[in-house]
């Protein structure tokens, strides 16, 4: 059976192209790809040019001054190739230079001091007005709605620990409240694959992808390796890289000595929820038993009743 790219990608690929030759003084080598095709993001890339259609419903009033913030941040952030975003098919679209991204396939080359320092350079730059807030907790609560949506059509055995995890949070970290920080300025969403080169394939290390950029919390931005290290999932030795390479570099999200779960604890707990909700509900829907990892990462929520420290500690046995 033949499928057939929908408008959307079809016409961005197009657009794409067509931004790519417009930027170049030489003959094009019209190298096209798609980079990702999901309901919150299609990326297309053509030559050295990436374009990215941003989820449906993304407000033209936040992503403007995200826009801005990168364009002024180019040591630390990738700046896109304009502020003011393309209208397609309903979506807002912006455009990138590409960047050389991490490789999966050699974790050991993972930039674990380069991602760390970046996020405390991040931190430390004063955020400027009407910056929205960071959209990490509002991540987390989509991901266990879409949960509870799959559990209500498919009831599946994990998903009681995962939701009852969910509950011991703070209200703040399910997005029920604000943050009480809303000055630090926060990536939102980090991990690996936010990470490029630029310019492609040695330049300096850039932080991308700027929908969930804003003010609040920056402890979230260091909860996806917390939760990893917690879980069992990230070596002993790359959590200290990491960590040790953000205390040097002055990040104010943990004490620059001394035990550093206390402020990272809620914000893995929260990232520890979403990363199993989301692991169940690609289960429901694929009708498939959970992998070793998402197993790890659901029985890591079934014993957040522990203190923190106990919590660290025992994930990672």
């Amino acid at each position: 059976m033949t499928t057939h790219p929908h408008p959307l990608l079809t016409e961005l690929t197009l657009r794409a192209r067509t931004e790519a030759h417009s930027r170049r003084r030489q003959t094009c080598p019209c190298g096209a790809a798609t980079l990702a095709d999901r309901p919150d993001a299609t990326v297309v890339r053509h030559a050295d040019t990436v374009a990215k259609a941003h989820a449906p419903g993304t407000p033209l009033t936040d992503l403007a001054p995200r826009l801005a913030l990168a364009a002024h941040l180019p040591g630390i952030l990738l700046p896109p190739l304009g502020r003011i975003p393309a209208d397609l098919h309903g979506r807002l679209v912006t455009f990138w230079p590409y960047g050389e991204p991490v490789d999966p396939e050699n974790p050991d080359a993972a930039p674990w001091e380069e991602a760390a320092t970046l996020l405390a350079h991040l931190h430390r730059t004063p955020a400027p007005p009407g910056l929205p807030p960071m959209r990490g907790p509002v991540k987390a609560a989509l991901a266990v709605a879409r949960l509870l949506k799959a559990n209500r059509q498919r009831p599946h055995p994990a998903a009681a620990p995962v939701l009852r995890a969910w509950t011991t949070l703070p209200a703040w970290a399910r997005a029920e409240t604000p943050m009480s920080d809303t000055t630090s300025l926060c990536h939102g969403d980090l991990h690996l694959g936010q990470l490029v080169r630029h310019p492609a394939p040695e330049g300096p290390w850039h932080l991308i992808d700027v929908d969930d950029l804003g003010v609040g919390e920056p402890a979230w931005d260091l909860a996806r390796p917390a939760a990893w290290y917690a879980c069992g999932l990230l070596s002993p030795e790359d959590w200290s890289r990491f960590l040790g390479a953000y205390r040097a570099a002055g990040g104010p999200a943990v004490p620059a000595e001394g035990d550093p779960w206390p402020a990272l604890d809620v914000p893995a707990r929260a990232l520890t929820v979403q990363t199993a909700a989301r692991a169940i509900a690609k289960a429901i829907d694929a009708d498939r038993p959970l992998e070793d990892v998402e197993q790890a990462v659901v029985e890591a929520c079934d014993r957040m009743g522990c203190p923190p420290q106990e919590l660290a500690d025992g994930f990672a046995k």
